[in-house]
């Protein structure tokens, strides 16, 4: 399926019939995910990945009892890492892994680390929750690609998902994404017209 076939035909799949993505697929789906990009490529996240019933039926009161929860066959809880600077330095250990010199490095290092210096813990939390948002869209036509659905939601309460997860201070559950095999029928797509989305000058 080409790009345009799957931006096109993807929705929010609002009802999931209940069968399990087949592990193979479920793995090159979070492989799509995991190379999403963010700046400075700090991938500043975590993604909770849930198939197990018990869980989703916990999480599901305080996601408003949307039935995608239960119905899917895995629920995704993209979390923000705001901990940037642990972030940082994982970053660094791993390019100098992948064949960087330590020395070639150290001024992008270092800008990384002025940057993160001049943000409060507010604006850490925004920052990396705007950049989770481009992990989602991953998943999102990720999923279709790979023949299955998805619903990207934030109807949940971050709070109780953080309790229910047991989730440390720094990890923020953001957005979620259900997946599986679509029980319900897409309606047609309502997008604003060019002239309203774009400006040209």
């Amino acid at each position: 399926m080409d790009f345009e076939k799957i931006v096109m035909e993807r929705y929010a799949t609002k009802s999931f019939d209940g069968k399990k993505i087949p592990q193979d697929k479920l793995d090159k789906l979070l492989e799509l995910i995991r190379h999403a990009p963010s700046s400075f490529n700090i991938q500043p996240w975590k993604i909770i990945v849930i198939s197990n019933q018990e869980i989703k039926e916990k999480l599901s009161p305080v996601s408003w009892d949307q039935p995608q929860i239960k119905s899917s066959s895995h629920l995704l809880v993209f979390c923000a890492d705001s901990n940037i600077y642990g972030k940082i330095d994982k970053l660094k250990e791993a390019m100098i892994e992948s064949g960087a010199k330590e020395d070639q490095i150290a001024g992008y290092i270092q800008m990384m680390k002025d940057f993160e210096k001049g943000l409060n813990e507010e604006q850490k939390l925004s920052w990396t929750q705007r950049q989770t948002y481009l992990a989602l869209g991953n998943a999102v036509n990720g999923a279709k690609a790979l023949g299955f659905d998805s619903c990207p939601m934030e109807g949940f309460n971050p709070a109780e998902y953080s309790k229910i997860l047991e989730l440390p201070k720094n990890i923020v559950p953001t957005a979620l994404c259900t997946i599986g095999y679509a029980n319900d029928q897409p309606k047609p797509k309502v997008r604003f017209s060019k002239e309203e989305v774009f400006i040209n000058i």
